[in-house]
């Protein structure tokens, strides 16, 4: 057990004395907890190997977990970064310093004890006067949150007094944490830009610098059994109390119904909804429609839970957007991805090739309740000006194809289908985007009342929709009622109707992947024919 000192360093210039004994710890081979803008760190001297190694013995962390580096101004990036892209400037020049860390390869000066034995290194820059003041003073630092591992991340002084009290060689008092959890990861070092951990900074504010970014699948999902962690915060169960957390699918009235059915002992909500659970130990974290208060509640919340004793405990599920896709990870990692259903409402699919009449079904099962998104409208809003979208599609057909924010449709398709490389090239760039937003739309949808979601796509099994998808229904129709149908819709003639026609897919298609089929040839009743449907998943 080492002898803890306990520094106070509110203030840069009245408690500098103290900020300089936390830094002659460190430059000493020594690790200090230190105060950040989103968690504390546990910091020591990024470029000793032995000094990191203190780090993993204090927290009981896994060695091949990669730690991030804090400096106090960008030119230390070269000294530990053996490239530096022009993306990674852009992202410093907006972000920097805050809560982002970017990804790049590494140099060799950088010790695997800091970069977990990867050959790249995470590099971020903090914003918190404190922080910046001990790096300035001491070294470039690696630093991952000061908790025990596994446990809820630390936001105020108590907490990390809690765990690292005789396992640091110091603590600085800096107060409460302003972002509440860990910052945003982004890696740099593959073919297009990834998310790698949500935080502070925001996919669409990442997007809207870089273009194209991917989210990484372990965003929202445990990781596989084989796949080696890149960034901080990816392993399977993290931030985690000593209770059992399982996330409730589903609106507020279907979450108080479910739990004050159950056997739970603790409810995790959001502020407001503590009434409903008379008999329940409850823990608010945040409002619902604020992420960024939930952001800072979180961790407090799940430290709250075990203070209060609950051992069993139901949680409401935040949205995915801005902040909330952070809020998501963290606390889906907390719940070791233990997920409920208040309520089993489905996501259908609705395909069918042109003219068959989708939309009669869709208007349909909109009178029923269902949510209906419109994949068509997607795509348009995805090349609108100024959407983020757009620089992807330059970036991939030629930067002229955008000029001040605005599409040149025509010149795009003129590229885009010119070969069949080409147009399978446009697909797989918007298909998953426009199924990624149909998806997060129609759960957003459940989750508030509807009583299905459905994905209007007449490419859904193309763009591989069908696998987020409870259920599929196809709507086919004779050929010359098709043909019918599209001339008087889009006031074309014969020829040019059948040319469409002809380039789709045979009803056979559609009707062998799907598990209900309408024929809508104005003759069959839909309400008739999709009745097993409705019993099956809206009674």
């Amino acid at each position: 057990m080492r002898n803890t000192l306990k520094l106070k360093t509110f203030d840069v210039n009245n408690d500098i004395e103290d900020i300089k004994t936390a830094a002659k710890i460190l430059r000493n081979g020594g690790i200090v907890a230190i105060p950040t803008e989103t968690v504390y760190g546990l910091a020591a001297d990024a470029f000793s190997g032995e000094a990191v190694k203190k780090i993993f013995e204090a927290k009981g962390r896994p060695q091949d977990n990669p730690l991030i580096v804090h400096i106090s101004d960008f030119s230390q990036i070269y000294s530990i970064a053996r490239e530096v892209p022009e993306s990674a400037k852009k992202l410093a020049d907006k972000f920097w310093p805050g809560p982002l860390t970017i990804i790049l390869p590494k140099r060799p000066e950088v010790p695997d004890e800091t970069s977990g034995g990867l050959d790249t290194v995470a590099v971020r820059m903090p914003s918190h006067k404190i922080a910046n003041k001990i790096i300035e003073l001491s070294c470039p630092l690696a630093a991952p949150s000061a908790n025990i591992s596994g446990f809820p991340s630390p936001t105020s002084f108590e907490h990390v007094e809690a765990d690292m009290t005789g396992r640091a060689d110091a603590i600085c008092d800096g107060g409460d944490c302003d972002v509440g959890v860990e910052s945003t990861v982004i890696t740099l070092a593959t073919k297009v830009p990834m998310l790698l951990r949500p935080g502070g900074v925001t996919l669409e504010q990442l997007k809207s610098v870089l273009g194209e970014v991917d989210v990484a699948q372990a965003v929202l999902n445990p990781m596989g059994k084989d796949e080696k962690a890149e960034s901080p915060g990816m392993k399977y169960k993290h931030y985690s109390p000593d209770a059992q957390i399982q996330i409730v699918r589903g609106n507020l009235t279907e979450f108080i119904e479910y739990v004050n059915k159950s056997d739970c002992d603790g409810v995790l909500c959001f502020e407001g909804e503590e009434n409903n659970f008379p008999d329940k130990k409850v823990v608010t974290f945040g409002t619902e429609n604020d992420s960024l208060s939930q952001a800072q509640r979180l961790f407090d919340a799940l430290r709250e839970l075990d203070e209060k004793g609950a051992k069993n405990v139901f949680s409401r599920s935040p949205s995915t957007q801005g902040v909330g896709l952070a809020v998501c990870n963290r606390l889906y990692r907390a719940a070791a991805f233990r997920f409920v259903d208040g309520v089993k409402r489905p996501i259908v699919g609705l395909t069918g090739p042109t003219g068959a009449g989708k939309g009669y079904v869709s208007q349909y099962l909109e009178s029923l309740g269902c949510y209906i998104c419109d994949t068509d409208k997607i795509a348009r809003e995805l090349t609108e000006e100024n959407s983020p979208f757009l620089g992807i599609l330059a970036k991939n057909f030629g930067e002229d194809i955008v000029n001040d924010g605005v599409l040149d449709r025509k010149l795009l398709a003129s590229r885009a289908f010119a070969s069949k490389e080409k147009q399978e090239l446009l697909n797989s760039l918007m298909h998953p985007e426009i199924i990624a937003i149909a998806n997060e739309r129609c759960r957003h949808a459940l989750y508030n009342g509807a009583v299905a979601s459905v994905i209007d796509a007449p490419l859904l099994f193309e763009a591989e929709g069908d696998k987020v998808c409870d259920t599929v229904i196809s709507v086919v129709a004779p050929k010359e009622i098709r043909l019918e149908r599209i001339m008087k819709r889009d006031s074309i003639t014969e020829e040019q109707a059948l040319s469409r026609m002809n380039v789709q897919h045979e009803d056979s298609f559609y009707t062998e992947k799907s598990d209900f089929t309408v024929v809508n040839d104005g003759k069959t009743d839909i309400k008739e024919s999709l009745s097993d449907f409705v019993n099956k998943y809206l009674r």
